[in-house]
């Protein structure tokens, strides 16, 4: 039954989320591409439940030339040199996540879930796991969705480790519950007013 609420939730709230942000869809795909004339958005293997690979859809963020053909290569970098300007703002303010409303639609994620990653390591841990599935705590995040924000999105700093993160990540699978996941949206549109996604240390 919760997850039938769950799904009906998602659903509801992308849908109505995407009819209302459609305008602003327009005004960053031309801010985007007035900057460096390239793709305003990008496609990307990601992990979803039970480690199976869907393609994450985003608002492009980092210069067109510096961008390997899977797209942007997750590298967590204070003030990275890759990003745009328009970039900076988006990922502050969490809008380049607007595309992945059509990814909740057809139920790839979900608005609350673990952080959705690629298979394959590309950050200084690379030299410690092959993949994610090798981080401990994997097993445990894999159980859920993926989602836009959870637990780890909202409280953890940026700079701590996959293991640690993925620590956050197991909480929610334990304490998730209906309530839990609007106190997320909750303090993520809060966090997103204050435009704190890339903050280093607390968000909140």
């Amino acid at each position: 039954m919760r997850n039938f609420i769950k799904r009906a939730f998602d659903f509801t709230l992308a849908f109505v989320g995407l009819a209302l942000s459609s305008p602003i869809w327009l005004l960053i795909s031309l801010a985007i591409y007035v900057e460096d004339r390239g793709p305003m958005l990008f496609l990307q293997d990601r992990c979803g439940k039970g480690g199976k690979a869907f393609n994450i859809i985003k608002f492009r963020t980092m210069e067109s030339a510096k961008c390997d053909k899977s797209g942007h290569k997750i590298i967590d970098v204070e003030k990275d040199p890759r990003v745009t300007k328009v970039g900076r703002l988006l990922r502050a303010t969490a809008m380049d996540e607007l595309p992945s409303l059509i990814n909740i639609l057809k139920g790839d994620m979900s608005f609350v879930g673990p952080k959705a990653l690629p298979f394959e390591i590309e950050d200084e841990e690379k030299a410690l796991y092959d993949n994610i599935t090798q981080v401990p705590g994997y097993h445990n995040r894999s159980q859920v969705k993926p989602g836009l924000t959870g637990m780890a999105q909202v409280y953890a700093p940026k700079e701590i480790s996959h293991a640690e993160k993925f620590q956050y990540d197991s909480l929610y699978v334990e304490k998730k519950s209906f309530w839990l996941d609007l106190k997320l949206i909750f303090l993520s549109f809060w966090v997103t007013f204050r435009g704190r996604w890339e903050q280093r240390g607390k968000k909140l």
